[in-house]
């Protein structure tokens, strides 16, 4: 049966059970468990300074408030991070190339950040919609200008994350059919497709964590606009 280039985005199954959720869950557990001793291997050590730094980071910005969320962030971006990057491994699927996972998880995390913003400061989050000073005839539209660009945040969150990683796959399996193609025929063309594919692997590798950030970082921003 040949395949196509959009099939490597179909969740597997198994016997017609789909298998995204496994899929999901097996990264965690290539992560190293921490332990109770004062001195941790280097891979444990090297995981912890991550999170502690990417933490400090994301968390700098952000008010007082909003650091109850470091863990919840911390952890997002770990788990896109993984699912990302053992996504391009050969013969694996890549669960955030899914529009439906990744507007599931961008849905509840934006909802939230809004129903904390109208908890804790509802009349500076109204004010965004009419800014002071804003003529009579203009704030009907700018109501509606600002309400829909309040609901499509969500919507670029999942998308952004979306497109970019599968633009990635789909132009990484382009490069890798036409060098198997030309291998045979033109060898010195295929030599220079091969070399761009490892390049071109390589700036996938790099679209993955930054993806992931970006992701993230967005959130947070979201998550400063409403807390105080």
């Amino acid at each position: 049966m040949t395949l196509g280039f959009f099939d490597q985005f179909a969740s597997p199954e198994l016997l017609g059970i789909p298998l995204i959720a496994l899929a999901i869950a097996l990264p965690w557990a290539i992560f190293p468990t921490p332990s109770t001793r004062w001195l941790n291997n280097r891979l444990l050590a090297l995981n912890s300074w991550f999170i502690s730094r990417f933490t400090k980071q994301i968390l700098l910005p952000i008010n007082p408030g909003g650091h109850k969320w470091a863990t919840l962030l911390a952890s997002l971006m770990v788990f896109l991070l993984t699912l990302n990057i053992l996504g391009l491994l050969p013969y694996t699927f890549t669960p955030t190339t899914q529009l439906s996972m990744n507007m599931g998880l961008a849905i509840p995390l934006w909802l939230a950040t809004v129903i904390v913003g109208l908890r804790s400061q509802l009349m500076h989050v109204l004010g965004h919609f009419l800014p002071e000073g804003t003529p009579t005839l203009l704030s009907p539209a700018l109501i509606i200008i600002e309400t829909i660009s309040l609901f499509i945040r969500p919507l670029a969150l999942g998308v952004r994350l979306t497109a970019n990683l599968t633009a990635g796959h789909l132009l990484m399996q382009l490069v890798a059919t036409a060098t198997l193609t030309l291998l045979s025929t033109m060898p010195s063309v295929a030599i220079f497709t091969a070399t761009l594919l490892l390049l071109l692997t390589l700036l996938e590798f790099a679209v993955a964590v930054i993806q992931a950030y970006v992701f993230v970082l967005l959130l947070s921003l979201y998550l400063q606009e409403n807390v105080t």
